[in-house]
């Protein structure tokens, strides 16, 4: 029996610059036509991992393939079958969304009319038509994303690196880009997006590495991720400050995790197993006890549940840590 071979390998690898170490022994695989989500904060390494991928810069140890060729030893085959879209968008301004797709076809040593075509076909694609013969420079920051990944997209490479590409969009934008980042995955594109926003791993990624300055910690679907912050959360805020500390001592007693409290809106949150059979006990214990509440609320476990309980810390939290970023910038 044979067994399919990853599209994405990655094996041990590890990336050091003197004494700082961006990446330690990773080692994760992606299958054809699926989307890996490579979750973390800002210097977690994710930068470094894609351009090593890439083959822009080459690991200090370990090895990685990607479609079967080595990024170390094969860059040029690498090269022509991958696309990448890096944090920023990479297009000259100064030049049309059209002039934009045509110098990049034309790098690839498409014929003139194919490249025009091609460059046709994408402005299309990405809802660029009616801007396409305007200068980049003109473009709001969600249509140079588009434009951005319009141009990775040029040779039609069997594997997308997307390195945070909804950063700074708005809302709008950022569903835009998704939904072409799904049509792209249905048409067989294998993808690795890198992104700070848990809700984009959430949406998009058929499963899920969490990396914490330069370590994979974690990985699987995003419900399997979820299952490990706790089945459900329960949320009470409490009417008066001095109420909190009853407010926790009840809570206590439903989980067998510390509450979180939240000082600024006095909430206390504790995680569950069986939510919905113990919101009768809570509130007859709340009453019991004097406290009198103003919201009482019961969700499920969300990514950043996920990241807390992995690292003690929340996803912002560690941004604002490790601002330096990764290799010059996550």
């Amino acid at each position: 029996m044979t067994t399919s071979v990853p599209t994405i390998d990655v094996r041990n690898v590890s990336k050091r610059y003197g004494k700082i170490e961006a990446l330690n022994d990773v080692s994760l695989q992606v299958e054809q036509g699926a989307i890996l989500g490579m979750l973390g904060p800002n210097g977690a390494g994710k930068t470094t991992l894609v351009k090593i991928l890439s083959s822009l810069i080459k690991p200090s140890s370990g090895y990685a393939t990607v479609a079967g060729y080595d990024v170390a030893k094969q860059t040029r085959q690498v090269r022509s079958i991958i696309g990448l879209a890096g944090q920023s968008a990479a297009v000259d301004e100064n030049l049309t969304g059209r002039e934009n797709l045509v110098l990049v076809a034309r790098l690839y040593h498409m014929s003139r009319g194919e490249s025009r075509t091609r460059a046709g076909e994408l402005l299309e694609q990405f809802n660029l038509v009616e801007s396409g013969d305007r200068t980049a420079k003109t473009y709001s920051g969600g249509m140079r994303r588009r434009l951005d990944l319009a141009a990775s997209l040029v040779a039609r490479p069997q594997v997308l690196f997307l390195d945070e590409p909804t950063t700074g969009l708005d809302p709008r934008s950022r569903n835009d880009l998704w939904d072409v980042i799904r049509e792209l995955v249905k048409a067989g594109t294998t993808v690795l997006l890198t992104t700070q926003y848990l809700d984009e791993a959430d949406q998009l990624a058929d499963r899920i590495s969490v990396i914490d300055r330069g370590s994979l910690i974690a990985e699987g679907t995003a419900s399997e991720l979820k299952q490990r912050a706790g089945s459900e959360f329960i949320a009470v805020q409490a009417q008066e400050h001095d109420q909190i500390s009853k407010t926790v001592e009840v809570m206590r007693r439903f989980s067998t995790e510390e509450p979180a409290v939240t000082e600024h809106d006095r909430r206390i949150t504790v995680s569950v197993t069986d939510g919905s059979a113990l919101l009768a006990g809570i509130v007859r214990e709340l009453d019991s006890a004097g406290v009198a509440v103003t919201d009482l609320s019961m969700r499920q476990p969300t990514l950043d549940d996920v990241f807390l309980a992995l690292t003690g810390r929340t996803a912002e939290e560690t941004a604002e840590g490790d601002g330096e970023g990764e290799d010059g910038g996550d």
